[in-house]
């Protein structure tokens, strides 16, 4: 198959902070523009974003990172290019027949339309989706009876965030999986680029798709062998468990923190209330620094089974199973009214380029003058429109190499 991605390519990550070297993004498409007061809810967005205006600030976004070294590549590209082989174009196929939605007269002529789909247009019928007066050979029960503004195949605006549905940790790629059935479509999409393309041919799968709730703004590689996975509203205990079982197994981690967070909008994720600048620095939402606990898990003998202390202050187990005496805290905003605001805003999620260098929201004016000074350096993105989704940097990114 012709690929603009194809050769060998060695794929590993084992911090937050190493020097970025590949990050997959997703440049967001026609999936955004079907987002309407009617749905957004559902589709889990709290706004409509303006989407001319957001694909200015992801190009600015992705513009930033190129100018510091980074190979972006796009989600889009990357499935469109997969799509040329017949068994991944096949498998993904299938995934969208499947919905138990569609009944038998429906199936068959989703089926024969996307049948008739080049590479390109069935990637953009994936992400975006088929409303119900686009299918214009439509017709029996179901079809009949659904609202003409419905959706016979549903779009997926959070494509956006790559970070969610795939994570490296060293030479292996975790496909998660996503708690909310708005995204679990996403997963399918991932787990294909990863199993079929050229780019990322042999590549082991620590995680997939159908095992315990899992998703990857939840979980932060603090230092190679150090992982912490948040436990909430999307991530489950049994997850954080499956994969820590399955990182000991394969020697890719010797500790794993569980750190239960709150279960609201707000603290969706772990990453939005703490992420990594510096290999001893984390910038953190001061409501929840000090009462934040983990439970390290630890491979134990002969990598049996694992065992389990605590709970400990997270700050202070963190830092215990990373080798540090302390790690530093950067507090989003300077008074609880503007770290709250500024955490809302994605203060706390910002993507690290390399050590005390960091991609932020240009508008959490406050959280990226404490970064400043601490030593780290903030390069500014806007994010009036991209922030509508509830994600900062970090969750529009996946790291694929960091040295």
């Amino acid at each position: 198959m012709p690929s603009r991605y194809a050769g060998t390519v060695t794929h590993y990550v084992d911090s937050e902070v190493g020097q970025l070297g590949t990050v997959l993004l997703h440049r967001p498409g026609p999936e955004l523009a079907r987002l309407t007061p009617r749905n957004n809810d559902s589709l889990l967005f709290d706004g409509i974003p303006w989407v001319g205006r957001a694909q200015e600030e992801h190009d600015i976004f992705a513009h930033a990172l190129r100018s510091r070294g980074v190979t972006v590549l796009y989600l889009a590209d990357l499935l469109t290019d997969v799509l040329a082989l017949e068994p991944a174009r096949k498998e993904l196929t299938e995934a969208v027949l499947a919905d138990v939605r569609l009944g038998d007269s429906l199936r068959r002529l989703v089926a024969q339309h996307l049948a008739d789909l080049d590479p390109t247009d069935l990637a953009t019928a994936l992400m975006a989706g088929i409303a119900h007066e686009e299918l214009h050979t439509g017709s029996g029960l179901v079809y009949g009876m659904m609202d003409r503004h419905d959706f016979v195949i549903d779009p997926l605006p959070n494509l956006l965030f790559t970070r969610d549905s795939s994570l490296w940790i060293r030479d292996h790629a975790a496909v998660t999986s996503l708690a909310m059935p708005a995204r679990a479509r996403e997963t399918t999409l991932t787990q294909a680029i990863y199993r079929f393309h050229p780019r990322f041919a042999r590549t082991p799968l620590v995680y997939q798709p159908g095992l315990e709730h899992l998703e990857g703004g939840d979980v932060l590689l603090l230092a190679p062998g150090v992982v912490a996975v948040g436990v909430g509203e999307r991530t489950t205990a049994a997850g954080a468990e499956r994969l820590a079982r399955r990182l000991f197994e394969r020697r890719l981690a010797h500790s794993v923190l569980v750190v239960p967070i709150a279960q609201d909008r707000a603290t969706m994720h772990l990453d939005t209330v703490c992420t990594m600048v510096d290999v001893d620095a984390v910038v953190m939402y001061p409501k929840v620094a000090d009462s934040l606990v983990a439970y390290t898990v630890t491979a134990g003998d002969g990598y049996g089974e694992p065992l389990i202390a605590g709970p400990a202050p997270f700050l202070q187990a963190a830092a215990a199973a990373m080798g540090l005496e302390t790690l530093r805290i950067i507090d989003t905003g300077l008074d609880p009214v503007t770290a709250e605001r500024e955490q809302w805003d994605d203060g706390n999620n910002t993507l690290a380029i390399a050590p005390r260098l960091c991609v932020a929201y240009e508008r959490n004016v406050e959280t990226n003058a404490q970064l400043e000074r601490a030593g780290i350096e903030v390069i500014r993105i806007p994010g009036s429109e991209l922030g509508s989704g509830r994600g900062g940097p970090r969750c529009m990114s996946c790291p694929i190499t960091r040295t």
